[in-house]
């Protein structure tokens, strides 16, 4: 069988894309897999299928680099890029994911705006924070983030007795001036650090309304720069609860193939 394919990136974090309007493609996991191999297949931090929704511009069912599913927040910017070429939407766009349903606008400069869904309460372990953005997140505040061992201490925290037996991502996070701030993370499902993973800045950039930072957020990550924009307050219970909680960052288009399975 073969399938064609697209590859996207946004900041570093990268996708195969395929076009399922028709319906007639399933994946296994071991296809997955076998895709996502950045030695015998395309590579990729996962893979995305974009398919027709009944009430929305599209459904987008995305798979981690294990064929696991999860929310991705960059992935989904990527698909709003990808939906666009396909001409399926043009500059906006309601679609269904894996936490449900998200809002995206495209500008011409190639950046994408992604609402992602409203969160409450932030969980306190120990000095480590952590909290679900769709899909869960520790942030772990550090003072120098390149020397932060992210693949050791990230691999620890994931596979935690604390978090089992699903496990969290672990993102290791620095406060910089100017509102900003650094965020690297180790991704649950890839099983490895990436260049940059949407739902952790957000969850980071939530957290550091705990240090004192404010909407916006300015992200640094090691694939390119993202901003987070929010409204914050607590609720009758002192929980903090965010709301019109958008992802802003760049999603590119790199290359187009087909790959034989």
């Amino acid at each position: 069988m073969k399938i064609h394919f697209y590859k996207y990136q946004a900041t570093g974090n990268d996708f195969v894309m395929i076009d399922n309007r028709s319906g007639e493609l399933s994946l296994s996991v071991e296809q997955i897999q076998k895709i996502c191999d950045r030695k015998f297949g395309v590579g990729a931090d996962g893979l995305m299928l974009i398919e027709k929704d009944p009430k929305l511009d599209f459904n987008l069912v995305y798979y981690n680099q294990d064929g696991s599913q999860s929310l991705c927040g960059n992935g989904s910017r990527a698909a709003m890029s990808f939906a666009s070429f396909l001409n399926i939407v043009n500059g906006t766009a309601s679609f269904n994911a894996y936490d449900g349903r998200h809002d995206a606008t495209l500008g011409q400069d190639g950046i994408v705006r992604l609402k992602m869904n409203d969160t409450t309460g932030i969980k306190r372990y120990g000095e480590d924070l952590w909290i679900d953005t769709g899909a869960p997140h520790l942030m772990r505040f550090v003072h120098d983030i390149r020397s932060a061992n992210v693949f050791e201490e990230g691999r620890s925290i994931r596979y935690s007795d604390t978090f089992k037996p699903a496990g969290t991502n672990a993102n290791f996070v620095e406060l910089l001036p100017d509102n900003t701030i650094f965020v690297r993370t180790y991704e649950r499902g890839v099983e490895n650090e990436t260049l940059s993973c949407g739902t952790g800045v957000t969850a980071a950039a939530l957290a550091a309304t705990t240090k004192g930072y404010t909407s916006p957020v300015k992200i640094k990550t090691l694939g390119g720069e993202l901003s987070v924009e929010f409204n914050a307050q607590k609720t009758t219970n002192s929980s903090e609860m965010f709301e019109n909680i958008f992802l802003v960052g760049p999603a590119m288009f790199v290359f187009s193939g087909s790959i034989e399975l």
